[in-house]
Parts: C-alpha cells; structure tokens; sequence
C-alpha cells in the first residue's frame, strides 16, 4: 500500500513561486447578492486517510482563482465510481494508483474518461512508490493530466500542481462550448501520448501546433540542459518544415542567431513570445529542463489562436515531463542501471518472442555466474566491483558476437541468449582465460554456466530462465568454472523435490508422521538398554516413505527445524513415561539433522523440552553424524560442550564412513561410537570383514567412549561382535522399529533372548 504523503511545509509568501504554465487571465464573475459563492469542488481519492487529512489540512484554508476549494472524499475505488456517478462538476481529482489492486487508479481513469465521459475533469495521478508508477502503455491508453510520487508533493508544490489543473480546467470549461478548437487540443493530446520517447513526442508537438493553426509546421523544439559545471546548452529535439535539415544536438546560434535568440528571449521570460511572423513557445520542465519551440507564421495570429496555444502549450509541458519521466521508468523497469544491459524482465521478454520466433530451434540460452566476485568485492570495494563488472559486461557484448542478447540478471550473474554455435562453453569460458585489467590491476576471473537449448524447452521464457538457473546450482555442485546443461529429467526430479515439499508439510500437519523406537540390546545379557527414535512417514493410502526421501527434502525446505523439534519432545515424553511403568535405566537415543544442530536457537530448545517433559537429561542421547562432527570441528567443540552442560550425552552415528581425525575426536568429548551397519555387514562376507568393526570398538575402548553396532540381522553378527568386545547393538535380529504402545508392551511382556 502507498504511503502517506510527506509531511506539509509551510507557503512562503516571500517567495516567487509562480507557475510554469501560462493560462489565460479571466476577471472574476461578479456575484449577485445573497448567491453562494461558487467553489472548486476537488475529489481526493486514496485508501490511506492520512493522505485525505494532509490533503485537505495543506488546502483547505486556500483560494484559487478567487474561489475557495470543497474536498470530496473516496477511499476505494469502487466507491469513487459510485459517487461520480451523481457528482458532475469535479474540477480536479487527485487519483492513487495502487488501492484494492495495484492497477485500481488506473481502470478507475478508464471508468472516468469512458463511461462517464467526464473529459474536462483534471486527473492528477499520485502514488507512494515510483515502483507502481505507470508505465508506458498505461500512460499512452489513459487520459492522465499529470503524474506525482507523493513524496515530491511539499505544501508548495501540492499548491501549485492543483492551481495548474484548475486553471487548465478552468480554461478548458470556458471554452468547450464556444471554441473550435478544442477538439483539435484533444486530438493532439491524444496523437501525442501515443508518441514514444521525448525526440517523437516533440515532432509530434510541432506538427499538432501546425495542425491546430491550419498552417504548415515550420519550427523547431529546442530543450535546454544544464551540465553539471553550470554551463547551458539548447539541444533541438524536432525540426520540422523548412528547418527539417537542421541537425539534432546543440543549436548553433551562429548558424541560426534569430532562432537561438528568440528562443533564449522566451526562456528567459519564461512565457510565450509573439510576433506578425513568428511565434516562440515556451514549455516548463522540471530540474531546469526547460523547452521551447520557434515557428514560423504566414501571417499573425488572431486573439482565439493565441488563446488555443496559451491552453495546448500548458497540456504541453505536463505532457513533455511525463515522457521524459516515463522513458525515466522505462530504462529502470526494463535496463540495469550499472551496465545498460537488459535486466532480468526485459530478458523474459527477449525470450518469450525467441520462443514464439523461427530462431527458437538453434537458440542456447547460458547464465554466466562470476565465481568467487563477492571476495573480490569485498576485498577491493564495491567501486572496483562496479568497475570489473563493465568490464565483464563489454567482453561479452564485444567478443561473443553484436548479434547475440546479453543481459544482466543482478550481482555477478550475466545472461547470454543467441545461436548455440555461438553460445556454448568453450565460446563463453574462453573469454575469461585473459585477466580483465581494472584500475591498473589485472584481475582474473572464472565463470560457470547453466545452458537450456530452447530448442528442447518447453514453457515460456521465465520457464527457460528457472531451467537455467537450475542447471547452474547443478555446476555449481560439480566444480567451479564449470557448466551444465539443463534436461528434462532435472526439471521432473525438481517438480518432484517440490511435490514432496509441499506433501510433506501436508503430512506434518496432518499427522502422517510418527515415531518408532528400535530397541538397543546388551550383547553379554540380551536385556534391552534404550532405543533410537526413528521417524515415519505414511500417507494416507497407507503407503510409508522412505526417510531416505523425505528427510532431505525436510533438510532442504527448513521443515526439519520444526519437524526435529516435536520428535525430541515427542521421545523426551516417551522416556518419561517408560521409567514411569519401571524402566528406570533406559535411555532414549534421538537423532539430530545438521540443519537443525546447526540452527542458533537449537539449545534453548532443547532445554526447553527437558524442562517440559520433566525427561531426565542423563538418559537422552543425542546422534550426531560423522561427517557433521568433522565440519567446523572448532565450533562443535564449543556447540558440543553447551550441550554436555545440560547433562545430554552425545553419540556419534555411521562412524568409520567418513574421514574422522582422532585428535579432534579426543577433544569432542562424545559419549558413544555407533558402527555403521555397512562394517556389521561386511562383518561375516569375508576373512577380513570384521577389522573395520574391530578398530572403531578398540578404539572406543581406548578413549573411554561406549561403542554400539547397528544394524545387527543374526545370531552370528553378533556372536561376533560380542566377541570383539562390543558391548551393545541393535537391529533386526533383536526387534524392529516399533510403536510407543508396541515398545511398552515389549519391555513388559516380551523376551529378548533369541528374539528375532
């Protein structure tokens, strides 16, 4: 939603603050006594009531024209439409752009130019954000006087954009009845808001005074822009007529010395100047971008063309500022701003019409991502930054051919769209083999690429541009200044990824998943000593997912932080109540993703389920990966040692499948070592099966630390490793997964020797 307008500033009635425009001077009407005195009736529209109380709080108490100001007030769009049904005599509406919906503004401009056929209210746009400004079309196709950001319109410049539109409505009223050329003044509004860019629109400027005067256009347009030394220049924007060969860019005042003259003259004065046989017009801008045009006349003009120009020249100036605002969001819509490419919304319309055209078939579309820029960046500063990505930008605009599309996407991330013989790797890659010299430095970059062949794409360009994207993350898992290409079957393993995503938060949420306990076994007494919490999945058709399956996915979308959290609780509980029914010494083994160890709330959460389950903190085992506690090892001491205070102990899962260094190991202070069923395998499958099983239990016994084999599928794996000196297993051999309810019945009821 738009913000409020900014805070009023006070009328300094010190200063000249006249308006650019010229209007026509009309004394005011005397008024017969005891009539009301007649006002300017303005609607404000908007959805922010701030905006309706600094509105009227910065006017109320102001006259224009001799006439005092009466607010009517809409705070929807719908409801404005169902006042101007009944009130007809708006002189001027100030109109927000973004209400119910983004574009509300503007089918309520449509509403009012074409159904009610309302054409001399004044309409001035406004709006919170230049991001909802309207853009081209939007400002071609409806009848808008003027366009203002809210956070331009002081008290000053609010007075003076509203006294303007009155004026401009006031004239427009005098003379819809009685002059014949106001349907030319609308025609020419029109025929110029549908001009492109501020050189077609002054043409058409020139040509519409022609037509409005029934005279040939002999004139030119000149703009004048001021550098940033102070200096001034009049650059000619449109020449038409007898001057149709004068060239673009500075006036020559040699060459042309009355033009330039009277063109200055009329600058200077700020205000048309008239003469038998020529007339200087003048056109007020903003930052000092002041136009005016010079024309030639077959002969003077009569007091009714005179006033038609004073009213065209105002609708003019409105008209040349919003072109120029209107190119103004166009590039920033459309380009980037640091290197002038096409940015990523341009780029999808680049690809829509490549995917609708015959060049669709041979087209290669190639991300181009910087590898390492943001040290680079952060080492040199952000102006070098800036600096080597031109430079980037001009190699590949320059080098990979004038024919192609290159685009920038944002950060370090480039965009090449044209023919594959000419957009592929070795092309692309090629380009990065010489060091870019920035600032008396050379620099030497790598890239890698994500490529989609559009040939074989299905879907529109912002489809090509998702598929490329992931071929991109796809190389960069590879290798850095690498490539891959996109293919279908990426695109369906990601649809399922999300499929599964969103399924899962379903089943969450649902109550799909819940926890099973395995139960871990004594080897010497076959007596059970705890169990590991495993989590499930079952649908509702009854089928189980693999966790295989879903815990990624869990890991990839953040759910696992939620997810982790209730099978804590949910096992912390479990615990509680088994030492309830007697089980006094049986400790509950939970696991722990590495998203979810990782988090910097994860301790106070698991402090907080201890202390809300009452589960006593000496019998709950946390499970930690491998390769989990050989990452950031310094930072796991530290992590593990705050955990370890809570009186948790700590085990480490699947040990002996990663790279594990001993003497990190010693300073981790775990508690347990857990066999990876793939060594317990391997354990009976030959001569030398069992010294993997074998070290990883000498080495527990050596550094003091508890070891169990999962896993475990029969009697002679165990025999085995109870020989071996492993005190402890769990696995198939001994009780699958169960229930809480299962579990409970099995402590109480069940043997476990010989169970199978």
């Amino acid at each position: 939603m738009p913000g409020p307008i900014t805070p009023i500033t006070p009328l300094d009635t010190g200063k000249d603050d006249q308006d650019d425009l010229v209007f026509l001077d009309e004394a005011p009407a005397t008024q017969p006594a005891g009539a009301a005195r007649p006002v300017w009736r303005v609607m404000i529209i908007d959805d922010d009531e701030d905006v309706h109380s600094t509105t009227t709080f910065a006017l109320g108490n102001l006259e224009m024209q001799n006439r005092p100001l009466q607010f009517v007030h809409a705070y929807s769009a719908g409801q404005a439409r169902e006042l101007l049904r009944h009130e007809r005599d708006i002189a001027v509406i100030l109109l927000d752009v973004v209400m119910e919906h983004d574009d509300a503004g503007l089918h309520l401009v449509r509403y009012i130019r074409e159904t009610l056929k309302m054409s001399d209210v004044r309409i001035i746009l406004r709006t919170g954000q230049p991001g909802y400004a309207p853009e081209i079309d939007a400002i071609r196709d409806f009848d808008i006087n003027d366009y203002k950001t809210k956070s331009e319109l002081t008290r000053i410049k609010l007075f003076t954009t509203v006294t303007a539109a009155i004026r401009s409505y006031e004239q427009i009223c005098a003379i819809s009845n009685s002059r014949r050329g106001l349907d030319q003044i609308v025609h020419a509004s029109t025929q110029l808001m549908a001009l492109h860019g501020v050189q077609n629109f002054s043409a058409g400027v020139l040509t519409q005074i022609g037509e409005l005067l029934g005279m040939r256009a002999d004139g030119v347009l000149c703009v004048q822009q001021q550098h940033d030394n102070g200096s001034r220049d009049l650059v000619v924007c449109a020449n038409t007529g007898c001057f149709a060969d004068l060239p673009h860019g500075a006036l020559c005042s040699v060459a042309n010395p009355r033009i330039a003259a009277a063109i200055e003259h009329a600058l200077a004065q700020r205000s048309n100047v008239y003469a038998h046989d020529c007339v200087t017009l003048y056109f007020a801008g903003k930052s000092s971008r002041d136009s005016a045009a010079y024309l030639l006349l077959p002969h003077a003009l009569s007091p009714i063309d005179i006033s038609l120009l004073e009213v065209f020249c105002s609708n003019v100036a409105v008209g040349l500022d919003n072109v120029e605002l209107v190119t103004h969001l166009h590039n920033a819509a459309f380009y980037d701003q640091l290197s002038k490419l096409p940015n990523r919304t341009r780029l999808v319309e680049i690809l829509d019409a490549t995917l609708a055209g015959p060049a669709r078939d041979e087209a290669t579309l190639s991300l181009v991502d910087l590898d390492h820029f943001s040290e680079t960046n952060d080492a040199l500063g952000h102006q070098f930054g800036d600096m080597l990505l031109l430079a980037v930008a001009g190699r590949l605009q320059n080098q990979l051919g004038a024919q192609l599309t290159v685009a920038r996407l944002g950060g370090d991330i480039f965009c090449v769209l044209g023919d594959s013989s000419q957009v592929n790797p070795a092309n692309i890659l090629a380009l990065f083999q010489t060091p870019f010299s920035i600032d008396g430095q050379d620099v030497q970059l790598s890239a890698t690429l994500g490529l989609v062949r559009l040939g074989e794409h299905v879907g529109s360009g912002a489809d090509a541009l998702k598929d490329a994207d992931i071929a991109l993350k796809r190389a960069k898992m590879q290798q850095r200044a690498g490539h891959f290409y996109f293919s279908r079957s990426m695109g369906i393993e990601i649809r399922e990824r999300v499929r599964m995503m969103h399924a899962l938060r379903t089943g969450f949420s649902q109550g799909q998943l819940f926890v099973v306990y395995q139960p871990q076994i004594d080897l010497t007494t076959r007596r059970p000593v705890g169990a590991e919490a495993l989590l499930r999945w079952q649908t509702p058709d009854g089928k189980f997912i693999s966790p295989d399956r879903f815990i990624p996915i869990a890991e990839y979308s953040g759910i696992i932080i939620e997810l982790g959290e209730w099978v804590l609780r949910t096992a912390c509980r479990e615990l509680v109540q088994l030492r309830e029914q007697g089980h006094r010494n049986f400790v509950m083994s939970i696991n722990v993703s590495q998203v979810q160890f990782r988090h910097p709330l994860f301790l106070d959460m698991l402090r907080a389920a201890l202390e809300e389950t009452q589960a006593p903190p000496e019998f709950i085992e946390l499970e930690i990966t491998e390769s989990m506690a050989m990452e950031e090892p310094d930072l796991l001491i530290k992590m593990l040692w705050q955990i370890k205070q809570t009186g948790v102990s700590i085990a480490i899962d699947d040990f002996g499948t990663g790279f594990s260094s001993l003497s990190y190991l010693q300073r981790l202070q775990v508690d347990r070592l857990k066999i990876d069923r793939a060594f317990v395998t391997e354990i009976t499958g030959s001569a030398r099966g069992s010294s993997i099983a074998e070290m990883v239990i000498q080495l527990g016994r050596n550094l003091g630390l508890s070891v169990i084999a999962e896993g475990v599928e029969d009697e002679r794996q165990a025999q085995i490793l109870q020989a071996l000196g492993c005190p402890l297993a769990q696995g198939f051999l001994f009780a699958r997964p169960m229930t809480a309810a299962a579990l409970g019945n099995w402590l109480n009821n069940e043997t476990v020797a010989g169970a199978a």
